[in-house]
């Protein structure tokens, strides 16, 4: 039950890196440049990852599974192009939407009808209340707006 929440943190600790980062750096014209620039220095160490954990059947695991890296790879294109616009638009503070709408897209579309994981009642509560958060954090901005 823990490691769940260890690697939940270690994910949330690098995304606050990267909001940081995006939310710090200077604003351009082109907003695919800072974007392409982060993922290249993540492609970096990533490539010295896979060099120093590299195992037999690595290409043929690749090649099985091209689909589902191409399908991720464009996910990340899609939810990078997403942050900056989000963050370079309205802060990171508007990090809440995206969370409470990962929940939905991600636990249930993807989880819960796409591969059938279990879903019971204590996960509906809390669906019920990210929307509901979604609601409040919504009626909250435009009351802070006005």
């Amino acid at each position: 039950m823990l490691k769940p929440l260890l690697f939940a943190t270690i994910a949330a600790v690098g995304n606050a890196l990267f909001v940081y980062g995006q939310r710090g750096s200077a604003a351009s014209p082109n907003a695919y440049l800072f974007m392409f620039s982060a993922v290249t220095v993540c492609t970096v160490l990533f490539g010295i990852a896979v060099a120093v954990a590299r195992a037999p059947g690595d290409l043929g695991f690749v090649a099985a599974n091209a689909r589902f890296i191409l399908v991720s790879g464009i996910g990340f294109f899609v939810t990078f192009i997403g942050f900056y616009l989000l963050y370079s638009n309205y802060g990171a503070t508007q990090y809440v939407l995206y969370a409470i709408i990962s929940i939905l897209t991600t636990s249930i579309g993807v989880g819960v009808f796409i591969y059938r994981e279990s879903f019971n009642a204590y996960q509906i509560a809390a669906t019920v209340l990210a929307i509901a958060a979604i609601a409040l954090f919504t009626y909250g901005q435009g009351k802070g707006a006005a």
